[in-house]
C-alpha cells in the first residue's frame, strides 16, 4: 500500500515538472546559443538561466566556476559564450518574468 502511494506521489509531483519544462522557452538566438544550451543546460534548465542578471565580470565568473565543476566549455568559446550571457542577462536587463501558467479556470 505504502509502495503505491509513494509512486502516485512521486508521479504527481515529477511529471508536472517535466511539462513544465517541456513548455519553457530557450535560450536566445544569437551565435553562442547552442553552446549556451550545450554547457547551461546540461545541469540547469533554461529559467535559471534567463532570470540571471548579472554583470560581464559576474558572468565570467560563473562561467569559470561551472567550467571547473564541468560544464563543457571550450577555451576558445569561453569569451564568447561570457559575452553572450552578459548581452542577454546583463544587470541593464528588466527583472525576469516567468511564463505565466494557464488559468484552470475557465471565463464564462
Amino acid at each position: 500500500m505504502w509502495k503505491l502511494s509513494l509512486i502516485s506521489l512521486c508521479l504527481l509531483v515529477f511529471i508536472p515538472a517535466f511539462r513544465a519544462e517541456e513548455n519553457a522557452p530557450a535560450l536566445p538566438p544569437g551565435p553562442m546559443q547552442a553552446k549556451a544550451t550545450t554547457a547551461c543546460l546540461e545541469c540547469h534548465n533554461a529559467q535559471i538561466v534567463q532570470q540571471q542578471r548579472l554583470s560581464k565580470a559576474a558572468w565570467t565568473k560563473e562561467v569559470d566556476k561551472m567550467t571547473k565543476w564541468g560544464a563543457l566549455v571550450e577555451a576558445q568559446d569561453r569569451d564568447a559564450l561570457i559575452e553572450y550571457l552578459s548581452v542577454n542577462f546583463g544587470t541593464e536587463k528588466p527583472p525576469y518574468q516567468p511564463p505565466r501558467a494557464a488559468s484552470a479556470r475557465s471565463t464564462r
